[in-house]
């Protein structure tokens, strides 16, 4: 059942999103095309080319059109992104966004992001990271700020 269902999204969604593989992974699938909304729950595994994205849950909206507007990813979420640019990232959150339309992510709650190809790191409980221009901005929360953490080569000169 799960392989049959997996293999119906891939198929699916494939088409959806700009003719990019799509491979979804859950222990269960529920979805109501009259609202447009598809729950993806328990292990959810979500691939498209470089990007990766687990979580306990996943709720994926679509509109008129089928055309997907909003991945909400919920619970131990962790995911490699790779931007436009090359710029890769990894981190965990306790909630994701992904707008496709914008290639726009927003982190929440516990956020902690690395960006591997310049070993920086932002943790924050709001991140914002769009993939298209690899500009990101953070928020703390209300008595914490938001922590960045840079590795700084220096050579000593003599």
């Amino acid at each position: 059942m799960k392989k049959i269902a997996t293999l119906l999204l891939i198929t699916t969604f494939t088409t959806l999103l700009f003719s990019e593989e799509l491979k979804i992974e859950a222990d269960s699938f529920t979805s109501d095309q009259n609202t447009g909304i598809s729950i993806f729950n328990s292990n959810v595994n979500i691939q498209k080319a470089n990007d990766e994205l687990n979580a306990s849950k996943v709720t994926i909206y679509v509109n008129k059109k089928k055309k997907p507007i909003k991945f909400v990813a919920a619970g131990n979420v962790s995911f490699v992104i790779v931007t436009k640019d090359g710029a890769k990232y990894s981190g965990v959150a306790g909630r994701v966004i992904y707008f496709p339309k914008k290639k726009k992510y927003c982190f929440y709650e516990n956020v902690h992001l690395k960006q591997l190809n310049d070993k920086k790191e932002i943790l924050g409980d709001e991140v914002v990271l769009k993939t298209t221009d690899g500009k990101a901005y953070a928020k703390g929360l209300e008595k914490e700020p938001v922590i960045m953490i840079f590795n700084i080569d220096e050579k000593k000169s003599r």
